[in-house]
């Protein structure tokens, strides 16, 4: 049995408008599993002494404790402390502030995003993962999943990492199987969905600005595109900030 919800956990507004951070929450016979794990209690309760003031300011943040996946769980008649794992697509601060809430949650995520973490590229927060929780890392593409290369996650039913490198060094998307469809969740391979059909998007140069390494993020954008137009029927996809998916 599998039942899955879809929770947004982030709330932005820029200039360039307003944007989520849509997390998963996958109840199954043995616990409840969560994708990204968006902002937290802690940061919710005091934002400039966690996240900083130029972050924020940068951003657009907007915080408000029931937002958090935390709260949300509880509204849905859960127990928080029966989350035992969370798949995280990458360490960006609004993917990975919920992750203290859980701290005896084992965190899956891939061997380059990890190593991107502890080299101490700024784009990270430390604090987040000071908790020091349980990793499982995935250091290699042991799987295809519709053709692309894939990494399968150690949980009892069918979940990949997909690897969409760019965005970060270890940036990827999961699939999960749902009775007959996939859900593929895309993380930041794209902000909006308009960028799958229009190459020249305003968000691109936001992406362009945001992404380690442009042309890794540009070669992921199009295997998301080939995805979709080859199996697209198959599939239930989104990605982390637009808000028209949620």
């Amino acid at each position: 049995m599998m039942k899955v919800h879809h929770l947004n956990c982030v709330q932005i507004e820029s200039p360039m408008g307003s944007a989520i951070g849509h997390c998963l929450l996958i109840e199954h016979n043995q616990g409840l599993i969560l994708i990204d794990a968006g902002i937290g209690l802690n940061e919710t309760r005091a934002p400039f002494q966690t996240l900083g003031k130029e972050l924020i300011d940068l951003t657009g943040f907007q915080f408000d404790e029931e937002r958090t996946a935390y709260r949300q769980i509880e509204r849905l008649g859960l127990d928080p402390a029966q989350v035992s794992d969370i798949v995280i697509s990458h360490l960006d601060p609004d993917h990975i502030g919920g992750l203290a809430d859980f701290p005896q949650a084992r965190i899956h995520l891939s061997q380059e995003e990890y190593q991107a973490f502890v080299q101490g590229n700024d784009r990270y927060l430390p604090y987040q993962m000071a908790h020091k929780p349980d990793l499982a890392l995935y250091p290699t593409n042991d799987s295809t999943w519709l053709g692309l290369s894939a990494r399968k996650i150690d949980l009892p039913f069918e979940i990949y990492l997909i690897p969409l490198f760019g965005h970060t060094l270890g940036h990827c998307g999961v699939s999960v199987k749902q009775s007959e469809k996939w859900l593929f969740y895309a993380g930041d391979a794209y902000y909006l969905r308009a960028e799958l059909e229009n190459e020249n998007h305003p968000v691109d140069q936001l992406a362009t600005i945001r992404a380690v390494d442009n042309k890794q993020r540009l070669d992921a954008l199009e295997k998301v595109r080939s995805l979709i137009k080859n199996h697209g029927n198959q599939l239930f996809y989104f990605g982390y900030h637009d808000p028209s998916e949620f």
